[in-house]
Protein backbone atom coordinates (compact mmCIF):
# COMPACT_ATOMS: atom_id res chain seq x y z
CA UNK A 1 0.00 0.00 0.00
CA UNK A 2 1.67 3.47 -1.16
CA UNK A 3 1.77 6.30 1.74
CA UNK A 4 0.13 9.49 1.60
CA UNK A 5 1.90 13.01 1.10
CA UNK A 6 1.80 13.20 4.94
CA UNK A 7 2.90 10.09 5.93
CA UNK A 8 5.94 10.66 4.01
CA UNK A 9 6.37 14.34 4.80
CA UNK A 10 6.54 15.36 1.30
CA UNK A 11 4.82 18.54 0.48
CA UNK A 12 1.68 17.89 -2.42
CA UNK A 13 2.79 19.13 -5.87
CA UNK A 14 -0.34 21.50 -5.79
CA UNK A 15 1.14 23.68 -2.30
CA UNK A 16 4.42 23.61 -3.69
CA UNK A 17 3.60 25.92 -6.77
CA UNK A 18 0.73 28.01 -5.52
CA UNK A 19 1.90 31.87 -5.45
CA UNK A 20 2.59 33.49 -2.00
CA UNK A 21 0.02 36.55 -1.11
CA UNK A 22 2.80 38.32 -2.32
CA UNK A 23 3.75 36.76 -5.42
CA UNK A 24 0.39 36.91 -6.34
CA UNK A 25 -0.52 40.38 -5.77
CA UNK A 26 2.89 41.15 -8.47
CA UNK A 27 1.62 39.13 -11.07
CA UNK A 28 -1.58 40.42 -11.32
CA UNK A 29 0.24 43.90 -11.49
CA UNK A 30 2.11 42.82 -13.81
CA UNK A 31 -0.25 41.27 -16.11
CA UNK A 32 -3.26 43.40 -17.26
CA UNK A 33 -4.68 40.61 -19.82
CA UNK A 34 -7.30 37.84 -19.35
CA UNK A 35 -9.34 34.75 -20.70
CA UNK A 36 -13.22 35.56 -19.07
CA UNK A 37 -15.40 32.49 -19.46
CA UNK A 38 -18.99 32.78 -19.28
CA UNK A 39 -22.09 30.13 -19.55
CA UNK A 40 -23.43 30.49 -22.78
CA UNK A 41 -28.06 29.46 -23.03
CA UNK A 42 -26.90 26.63 -23.75
CA UNK A 43 -24.86 26.03 -20.56
CA UNK A 44 -21.55 25.73 -23.11
CA UNK A 45 -18.43 28.22 -21.86
CA UNK A 46 -18.22 31.46 -23.85
CA UNK A 47 -14.63 32.90 -23.45
CA UNK A 48 -12.78 36.01 -24.12
CA UNK A 49 -10.00 38.33 -24.02
CA UNK A 50 -10.53 41.13 -21.73
CA UNK A 51 -8.26 43.37 -19.92
CA UNK A 52 -8.60 44.01 -16.18
CA UNK A 53 -7.56 45.49 -13.20
CA UNK A 54 -7.27 44.54 -9.67
CA UNK A 55 -8.84 46.78 -7.06
CA UNK A 56 -8.28 47.80 -3.65
CA UNK A 57 -11.40 45.63 -2.63
CA UNK A 58 -10.01 42.66 -4.16
CA UNK A 59 -12.53 42.46 -7.21
CA UNK A 60 -11.49 42.79 -10.62
CA UNK A 61 -12.85 45.05 -12.83
CA UNK A 62 -13.57 45.66 -16.63
CA UNK A 63 -15.55 47.18 -18.89
CA UNK A 64 -17.90 45.72 -21.82
CA UNK A 65 -20.63 46.92 -24.15
CA UNK A 66 -23.80 46.47 -22.79
CA UNK A 67 -25.26 44.11 -25.58
CA UNK A 68 -22.46 41.83 -26.23
CA UNK A 69 -22.56 38.33 -25.95
CA UNK A 70 -20.92 38.00 -22.79
CA UNK A 71 -22.87 40.43 -20.87
CA UNK A 72 -25.84 39.01 -21.93
CA UNK A 73 -24.83 35.45 -20.47
CA UNK A 74 -23.75 37.60 -17.06
CA UNK A 75 -27.41 38.54 -16.75
CA UNK A 76 -28.84 35.28 -17.19
CA UNK A 77 -25.76 33.30 -14.62
CA UNK A 78 -23.43 35.63 -12.79
CA UNK A 79 -20.73 32.67 -12.13
CA UNK A 80 -17.74 33.44 -13.99
CA UNK A 81 -14.44 32.39 -14.50
CA UNK A 82 -11.06 34.40 -15.01
CA UNK A 83 -7.61 33.04 -16.24
CA UNK A 84 -4.87 34.88 -16.21
CA UNK A 85 -1.63 33.03 -17.54
CA UNK A 86 1.88 33.61 -18.73
CA UNK A 87 4.82 31.37 -20.08
CA UNK A 88 5.29 29.61 -23.28
CA UNK A 89 6.84 26.13 -21.97
CA UNK A 90 5.24 23.61 -19.67
CA UNK A 91 8.07 24.66 -17.20
CA UNK A 92 7.47 28.45 -17.23
CA UNK A 93 3.98 28.29 -16.83
CA UNK A 94 2.38 30.58 -14.01
CA UNK A 95 -1.06 31.77 -13.01
CA UNK A 96 -4.00 33.22 -11.57
CA UNK A 97 -7.41 31.41 -11.96
CA UNK A 98 -10.46 33.04 -9.96
CA UNK A 99 -14.31 31.34 -9.61
CA UNK A 100 -16.31 34.36 -8.70
CA UNK A 101 -19.65 36.27 -9.18
CA UNK A 102 -20.15 38.88 -11.88
CA UNK A 103 -22.12 41.99 -11.15
CA UNK A 104 -22.86 44.62 -13.59
CA UNK A 105 -22.78 48.35 -13.02
CA UNK A 106 -24.24 50.19 -15.38
CA UNK A 107 -23.81 53.88 -14.40
CA UNK A 108 -21.90 56.09 -17.21
CA UNK A 109 -19.15 57.67 -14.30
CA UNK A 110 -18.37 54.25 -13.23
CA UNK A 111 -17.63 53.09 -16.72
CA UNK A 112 -15.43 55.89 -17.07
CA UNK A 113 -13.45 55.83 -14.16
CA UNK A 114 -12.59 51.78 -15.02
CA UNK A 115 -12.26 52.73 -18.50
CA UNK A 116 -9.43 55.79 -17.08
CA UNK A 117 -8.14 53.05 -14.50
CA UNK A 118 -6.71 50.80 -16.94
CA UNK A 119 -2.43 51.12 -17.06
CA UNK A 120 -1.81 52.28 -20.50
CA UNK A 121 -4.94 53.66 -22.19
CA UNK A 122 -3.48 57.23 -22.71
CA UNK A 123 -0.31 55.36 -24.20
CA UNK A 124 -2.36 52.74 -26.59
CA UNK A 125 -4.40 55.39 -28.28
CA UNK A 126 -7.54 54.35 -26.10
CA UNK A 127 -8.42 58.14 -25.46
CA UNK A 128 -11.36 57.98 -27.98
CA UNK A 129 -12.56 54.58 -26.38
CA UNK A 130 -13.95 56.74 -23.80
CA UNK A 131 -16.59 58.80 -25.70
CA UNK A 132 -17.81 54.89 -25.77
CA UNK A 133 -18.71 54.86 -22.28
CA UNK A 134 -22.54 55.30 -22.56
CA UNK A 135 -22.77 51.97 -24.26
CA UNK A 136 -20.68 50.12 -21.69
CA UNK A 137 -21.13 48.37 -18.21
CA UNK A 138 -18.77 47.30 -15.53
CA UNK A 139 -18.10 43.83 -15.17
CA UNK A 140 -17.32 43.71 -11.45
CA UNK A 141 -15.59 40.49 -10.46
CA UNK A 142 -15.75 39.35 -6.67
CA UNK A 143 -13.78 36.20 -6.47
CA UNK A 144 -15.03 33.01 -4.39
CA UNK A 145 -12.06 30.88 -4.95
CA UNK A 146 -8.74 31.78 -6.56
CA UNK A 147 -5.97 29.35 -7.18
CA UNK A 148 -2.57 30.11 -8.44
CA UNK A 149 0.57 28.01 -9.94
CA UNK A 150 4.03 28.85 -10.74
CA UNK A 151 5.51 26.11 -12.30
CA UNK A 152 9.27 27.64 -12.08
CA UNK A 153 9.13 26.61 -8.08
CA UNK A 154 9.44 22.92 -9.44
CA UNK A 155 12.90 23.66 -11.39
CA UNK A 156 12.24 21.56 -14.30
CA UNK A 157 11.25 18.58 -12.04
CA UNK A 158 7.41 17.15 -12.96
Amino acid sequence: MASSPSETGAVPRRRQIRFTPEEQAQFLSEHSKCALATIDKDGFPHVVAMGFYLGDDGAFYMTSYAKAQKVLNIRRNPKVGLMIEAGARYAELRGVMVRGSCEIIEDVETVRQVMNHRRGAAESGREGALDSAPKRVVLKIVPHKITSWDHRKLGGRY
